[in-house]
């Protein structure tokens, strides 16, 4: 009973409850010969089934942190930490706004590095759109709840995108004098970042947080359930994302 319930229960719900439309639907018009529509119907459950699942995410995934490694022995004169989505409005235990998912992790990783190494933050991070709160100060506020000296935190609070981080922070370093650059950010964002600051003209040490593959995963029959588009959706971000940076900058 068990297994048929951790089996019936993601087809039931999203994504999973619109590919049961789709198949139901595929089979139904194929039995009408309404070849084309049933086709149809069925090739884009198949579709939608595969982006859910564990090991399709994972490979596009793979793809983007593959060449990644945490450094054994980071140094470096500062840390740039750059955002990754906050909930603006939401209340908190010290203030209002909360980082997003995503975000903590990165957080985390800056902070335990900043531990470490006792150098300063550089958070970047904007409003992307007009009438939104910039992300810095939020994150700023988490840092220091987090035990990170307000004097070691640097708020960059202009940046809309990733290039515009790199940008911005680029002209800190220069006027602060540093030299040796540490950047955190998701292993998924990571390589578009270091594009970025290529492109700006400056050099940087990844330290990748919030890595999600990990070579020779095996997979359970479970694996292969309809889950979410999250993983999937946000690897086919980043690859396009990429593809941009590469042709506008």
């Amino acid at each position: 009973m068990f297994e048929l319930k951790k089996i019936l229960v993601p087809f039931l719900l999203p994504p999973g409850i619109f590919i049961t439309m789709l198949i139901i639907s595929g089979l139904w018009s194929l039995a009408r010969k309404y070849w084309k529509i049933g086709l149809i119907n069925i090739f884009i459950a198949l579709l939608m089934w595969s982006l859910s699942t564990t090991p399709v995410s994972d490979m596009l995934m793979r793809g983007l942190e593959a060449d990644l490694k945490i450094p054994d022995n980071p140094h470096g004169d500062v840390i740039i930490l750059l955002g990754g989505g906050v909930y603006e409005n939401v209340p908190d235990l010290s203030g209002i706004g909360s980082p997003r998912e995503d975000m903590t992790g990165r957080i985390l990783t800056a902070v335990r590095l900043q531990k470490r190494l006792n150098v300063p933050i550089i958070i970047s991070g904007g409003a992307v759109f007009k009438g939104q709160k910039a992300e810095a100060p939020i994150i700023k506020r988490f840092l220091v709840d987090l035990g990170v000296p307000e004097g070691k935190i640097i708020v960059e609070d202009k940046s809309r995108d990733t290039f515009e981080n790199a940008n911005n922070t680029k002209k800190i370093c220069k006027q602060k004098g540093y030299s040796k650059v540490m950047l955190v950010t998701s292993g998924l964002h990571m390589k578009r970042s270091v594009l970025s600051f290529e492109k700006v003209d400056m050099k940087v040490t990844p330290v990748p947080a919030n890595l999600r593959t990990s070579a020779g995963k095996i997979y359970q029959w479970y694996d292969y359930l309809p889950e979410s588009f999250g993983n999937s959706a946000f690897a086919m971000h980043e690859y396009l994302g990429l593809l941009f940076y590469k042709i506008a900058h």
